[in-house]
């Protein structure tokens, strides 16, 4: 149980670089809403393009970042060989798909829609080779529990990003006006949403020369043997990483196909930006995932490990309920992130928190099939999940637009959670507090109908009964868990 103490100080340095990180660049959703109006349809051409590079991204890294911890712990393996290999690897592949992007650039971005801007998905296409590339020696940095570096990169990248988006979108334009021709040599108002996509290359391009360091102090080999022993064991995950992605993205590739209406690019803006204020709870997701997955691998040998996942797993379920319900509460602040054109989509906010809480007990549940190598299963289950969210939003956005995208996510990731639960507690059980979960997520519902409940009755009154209804809720936490937290307090001090 005393490693419970290193996961909990790394998840607070990833949860910084995470949480922190990504509230500096929710900056940019009230950016690129106030400078894209919602009927532009411009921030729907941002989710859509950013949807397909996130199912991209899932594909050129093929499971390796989860295969080089597996085997970088394997008895008998060298982890420099294994790191070494994954990183030509996945190098060798990200250069090809680059390549094969621009020898048919015209074909694929007509396909995809933008055959008037084939400049956005050539860009995008070497970013997302570079985040590929970059995946690995950020997950080695992770393996040798250099958090620090890890959380000092990812700062860094959002600080340009940030910094050139307001120069962009807000310095360079206000000055055109006054000084057309000096401004004009760096800057077009033309170019408009392609600056998003071209700020990212510049960004993603500076992070890759300050990896340079964890690309040196080892021999560049690859090893046919050791290579095929681990896609063997990658390519489950592939699967499950690809079902994964689509589960959380393929509403938004698929909507503009299915919602066929004029303004399905401004429905869609309007769906992707509410959706950032649910991204909180995939924040804390991130930071969550960033530190448990090392951990659980170095944890495996120890013959309490079954109990640390079970305890765990009930700690995670209280955060992030009391996540859902604090953005329940202060929504009405909350929602100034976004522009008021984009308001009349915060009706899905909780729906897409339930979808991400989901997705993180699915995450928690994971590793059963990945410590005992059966990681079929999980592309079986979240092939499952994503032929579920898959089948919604073919039947249901048609006619209901983006709240069936919402819904979908909930039927999805809660298909895929069931069905890791019940088959891994016959393959790998392990004593979940399932009574004590539930209780909690009993009292999350009541609190939740009763923040919706008093909603009309003023911004005052509404904001001192929901926090009256937080502390209810931290109450009942505290009070449940005070002997458990002693005890795991105890045990740290060990």
């Amino acid at each position: 149980m005393a490693g419970l103490k290193s996961l909990a100080k790394d998840t607070v340095i990833y949860g910084l670089s995470s949480i922190v990180g990504r509230f500096l660049n929710y900056l940019l959703v009230p950016l690129y809403t106030a400078k894209m109006s919602a009927a532009s349809g411009g921030y729907g051409v941002v989710t859509n393009v950013y949807s397909y590079t996130a199912l991209l991204l899932v594909i050129l890294v093929y499971g390796m970042e989860t295969t080089l911890f597996r085997y970088s712990t394997k008895e008998g393996e060298d982890p420099k060989r294994v790191y070494s290999t994954i990183l030509t690897s996945v190098g060798f592949t990200s250069l090809l798909f680059v390549a094969l992007v621009l020898a048919f650039l015209s074909p694929i971005s007509g396909a995809m829609g933008y055959a008037e801007h084939p400049e956005y998905i050539g860009v995008m296409a070497v970013v997302v080779a570079m985040d590929a590339f970059q995946a690995i020696p950020f997950s080695f940095l992770r393996q040798q529990k250099k958090a620090l570096k890890f959380a000092a990169l990812k700062f860094l990248f959002i600080v340009i990003n940030i910094s050139l988006n307001l120069l962009y979108f807000v310095a360079l334009p206000a000055l055109y006006v006054s000084y057309p021709d000096a401004v004009g040599t760096i800057y077009s108002p033309e170019v408009g949403v392609g600056y998003v996509f071209y700020l990212n290359l510049v960004c993603t391009s500076i992070v890759m020369l300050c990896l340079i360091p964890e690309l040196r102090g080892f021999k560049w080999v690859f090893d046919w043997s050791l290579f095929k022993r681990m896609i063997a064991y990658s390519s489950p995950i592939l699967l499950l990483g690809i079902a994964g992605v689509l589960n959380q993205n393929a509403d938004k590739i698929m909507f503009p196909f299915l919602y066929e209406q004029p303004d399905a690019k401004s429905q869609l803006g309007i769906y992707g930006a509410a959706s950032k204020i649910a991204m909180i709870m995939a924040m804390i997701l991130q930071a969550f995932r960033y530190a448990y997955e090392p951990f659980v691998f170095d944890k495996s040998r120890d013959k309490d490990s079954k109990e640390t996942y079970a305890v765990t797993m009930k700690y995670f379920v209280i955060f992030t309920l009391l996540a859902f319900l604090v953005v329940v509460a202060y929504l009405d602040i909350i929602k100034y992130i976004i522009a008021p054109d984009y308001w009349e989509g915060l009706k899905v906010v909780p729906i897409v928190m339930v979808a991400e809480i989901m997705m993180g007990v699915y995450f928690n549940l994971s590793f059963w099939y990945k410590l005992t190598e059966q990681t079929i299963w999980g592309a079986v289950f979240s092939g499952i999940g994503c032929a579920v969210l898959l089948g919604v939003n073919v039947l249901f956005v048609p006619q209901y637009g983006y709240m069936a995208c919402a819904w979908g996510g909930v039927a999805g990731y809660g298909t895929a959670m069931l069905l890791s639960y019940f088959v891994g507690q016959k393959k790998y059980p392990i004593a979940y507090p399932v009574k004590t979960m539930l209780g909690y997520v009993t009292l999350t519902c009541v609190l939740f109908v009763a923040m919706k409940a008093v909603q009309e009755c003023g911004m005052w009154i509404q904001l001192a009964v929901n926090t009256a209804l937080l502390v209810v809720f931290t109450a009942v936490v505290v009070k449940t868990e005070n002997f458990s937290l002693n005890k795991v307090l105890k045990k740290f001090k060990r």
